[in-house]
């Protein structure tokens, strides 16, 4: 797998597009919540993909060599580094296609933001 490879895989995925994240490209879901679902690092060697904690488990206990989870909270949330060089078209294909659903199902689920009435001052 290349970072092409990566990228064509992502941008596969239904309406995605690609954007740029704190200097390097995201792939975002449709819709006007516009969630990351995939990122390539800048060292151009990984990448990262949104998925669950259940799902992260399953991916480092198949393949621990092309997955490893991110590091601090967002790897404890599921957020999941693959090695391109490591990793295969399918299993790549599977990851991706979960982290996808991951941020539309969420957005789906998420209710409206409520507007914040103006505090009333004190005179």
């Amino acid at each position: 797998m290349t970072v092409d490879e990566f990228r064509r895989m992502a941008l596969g995925m239904a309406d995605a597009v690609e954007r740029e994240h704190m200097g390097h490209p995201d792939f975002r879901a449709p819709g006007p919540s516009g969630r990351i679902f995939a990122t390539i690092h800048d060292s151009h060697e990984t990448g990262g993909l949104m998925l669950t904690p259940d799902q992260q488990r399953q991916f480092l206990s198949a393949d621990p060599d092309a997955f490893s989870p991110a590091s601090g909270a967002w790897g404890r949330d599921g957020a999941t580094t693959v090695r391109f060089a490591s990793v295969d078209e399918e299993t790549l294909g599977e990851a991706m296609t979960l982290a996808w659903q991951n941020v539309i199902n969420k957005a789906e689920r998420k209710p409206a933001r409520k507007t914040k009435k103006p505090r009333k001052t004190k005179k």
